[in-house]
């Protein structure tokens, strides 16, 4: 039993800052409400709204962009940001990898998978592997809270995931290799149920040998979940 507690607090100890309260936001504005109040508030951020395309222009992480406002049900659920000038094969790389490099050192944000690793090699083929193997460039983050941590039900939580998969005696045979994998795959399930609704994530787009790279702030709080079908 003293495992399965030190099993429960590791786990607080290094996922405790991403327990949430908020949605996902874009700019510290919520993903959320009505579309013309999103509108209102990215205006007063500073872009502007061509009302003949739907979208706004602006600047967003030292880039000139388009952002559309994406909703369900009157409620927003996307802020989709598509970078203006498109790129080379090559510049295209360098562009996604230094934004995987941004997102990994800002502490807002978390991957959602357990190496969070989406970089590009160097040698990989973009053209090849896009038109031809139809592989989609991609990498997906969970946005932390900025606000006050909540960590009630935790310790809880991850007792009953441990003891309804695990016997006693599974327990005090595993290795310490085993006990951290533990650590992180219970990890990332508590961060996945406090925060898998805050999805932010971008893309490589291609078009004739162009690329851009697309970007999601995403509320999945309020996407369509079959409600209307």
């Amino acid at each position: 039993m003293k495992r399965i507690i030190v099993f429960c607090f590791a786990i607080m100890i290094a996922f405790a800052a991403s327990a949430q309260k908020n949605v996902t936001k874009f700019l510290g504005i919520p993903v959320d409400g009505s579309k013309t109040a999103m509108i209102q508030k990215l205006k007063a951020k500073g872009f502007t709204y061509k009302a003949s395309s739907d979208h706004l222009e602006g600047e967003f992480n030292g880039h000139n962009v388009q952002l559309s406002v994406v909703t369900n049900n009157n409620k927003v659920y996307r802020i989709m940001v598509i970078e203006n000038i498109g790129m080379s094969e090559s510049d295209a790389k360098i562009r996604f990898n230094t934004l995987c490099n941004q997102f990994k050192n800002n502490g807002k944000y978390v991957p959602s998978d357990f190496v969070g690793d989406f970089g590009i090699a160097s040698d990989v083929d973009l053209s090849y592997e896009l038109n031809v193997d139809n592989k989609r460039f991609e990498a997906s983050y969970y946005q932390a809270s900025e606000s006050e941590l909540d960590t009630t039900g935790l310790f809880d939580w991850a007792l009953q995931q441990i003891l309804e998969t695990y016997t006693e005696e599974q327990l005090q045979n595993m290795d310490e290799e085993q006990i951290r994998i533990l650590d992180i795959a219970l990890a990332f399930k508590y961060l996945e149920m406090k925060c898998g609704h805050k999805s932010v994530w971008f893309m490589l787009d291609s078009n004739y040998g162009v690329y851009r790279i697309l970007l999601y702030y995403d509320n999945e709080l309020n996407r369509a979940n079959g409600e209307d079908l």
